[in-house]
């Protein structure tokens, strides 16, 4: 199993045998969303401090395994997120304006609100829901990987996790019958340092991550994650032998988040403030786009030039999106049965009593 921890040199370039790994439209590509994904974070959390979005969680800094890692998959791959991807959705082509009614949970968003933003849910793009209890997308993507396996399918199950979820009984089982069923799935560990502001080194005595393959009896490798080229080589690697029926793979993709957990959360006060500082010269879009630069398809100005496009377009599509009105008061009781119980129409008509006392019209009442 020769498969390198690192590809890129500081100058941009690789070796020979790396540069097919990716053609050049694909690289120019994936920068551009990599710049769309720092903008929309920038823009989406500055959007929530103004009090216009509940809740968001930036990915600033992991860029590169969350679009690489997607770069390898087919289509109907279902890729299964935690709240920190979205590169993925962006690679999967999921609308921005899909993903933007569902931070604001407008009525256009599919999921009609239900559930809080960043935790997104698009079948058609093959994104399973997303749950705030860490480590439940695990034991789906093996059950995923075992259904494809008996329908002889040939896909492939992808799962993110943190490296805080590493330690949870969610990762045990869902490896362990990974493994033992050699089931076509692929587990991505985002070690960016922090269970929210729990370092790596006081959640667990492993030396890595990724060592704890072996008690699998699956490969396990441990990757610089903020590598482009080294992160598809290796996901690119786990899902053929997957795809070949030679079961799971265990990745640990070596990170940073720039930012805080999220848009809950004060990181200073648990790193230092130099911290991200040392970090910024692995920086994936610096480093990709050095890559670029080496390749000849891409420029500080052809990347000046995307962000400002970026920025434009994030601005319409939040003025456009935030003119839609909330989920209709109706649609709580929508979903929940095919025909809805005779309980559910005993609660839906108390609530419409209730409003009707508090002298607002019912959804029935209204023309």
């Amino acid at each position: 199993m020769d498969v390198p921890s690192a590809i890129l040199n500081n100058d941009g370039s690789c070796a020979p045998e790396y540069r097919d790994l990716i053609d050049d439209q694909d690289v120019v590509r994936a920068l551009e969303l990599l710049v769309m994904n720092r903008v929309m974070d920038s823009r989406l959390l500055t959007l929530q401090r103004q009090g216009r979005l509940g809740f968001y969680m930036t990915s600033t800094g992991e860029e590169a395994t969350t679009i690489g890692a997607a770069y390898c998959l087919n289509d109907d791959d279902p890729i299964f997120l935690t709240y920190r991807e979205m590169g993925s959705l962006l690679w999967r082509g999921v609308p921005l304006e899909m993903i933007v009614n569902q931070l604001i949970g407008n009525g256009q968003d599919p999921g009609l609100g239900r559930q809080m933003p960043v935790h997104f849910c698009f079948r058609d793009y093959g994104i399973p829901s997303i749950s705030s209890p860490v480590g439940t997308q695990l034991p789906h993507a093996t059950g995923f990987g075992y259904a494809a396996r008996l329908r002889n399918t040939g896909q492939v199950a992808l799962a993110y996790l943190g490296e805080g979820t590493a330690s949870e009984g969610d990762f045990h089982t869902a490896l362990n019958f990974a493994g033992v069923y050699k089931t076509p799935s692929v587990f991505i560990i985002r070690n960016n340092g922090y269970a929210i502001s729990t370092p790596e080194s006081l959640q667990t005595a492993a030396k890595t991550l990724s060592s704890r393959a072996e008690g699998y009896g699956i490969p396990g490798l441990r990757i610089d994650g903020n590598d482009f080229l080294a992160v598809i080589n290796a996901v690119g690697w786990a899902v053929e032998r997957a795809r070949a029926g030679e079961g799971p793979t265990l990745i640990e993709a070596l990170t940073y988040r720039v930012g805080a957990h999220s848009s809950a959360d004060d990181p200073s006060g648990y790193r230092a403030d130099e911290e991200p500082e040392k970090w910024r010269a692995m920086d994936p879009l610096a480093r990709l786009a050095a890559h670029g630069k080496w390749r000849g398809v891409w420029s500080d100005e052809q990347e000046a030039r995307c962000k400002a496009k970026s920025e434009t377009q994030l601005s319409e599509l939040v003025t456009a999106c935030e003119v839609w009105p909330p989920p209709a008061l109706e649609t709580l009781f929508e979903d929940v049965t095919a025909v809805p119980t005779p309980q559910l129409a005993r609660q839906r008509a108390r609530y419409y009593e209730y409003l009707r006392s508090q002298r607002k019209p019912a959804p029935q009442e209204v023309a």
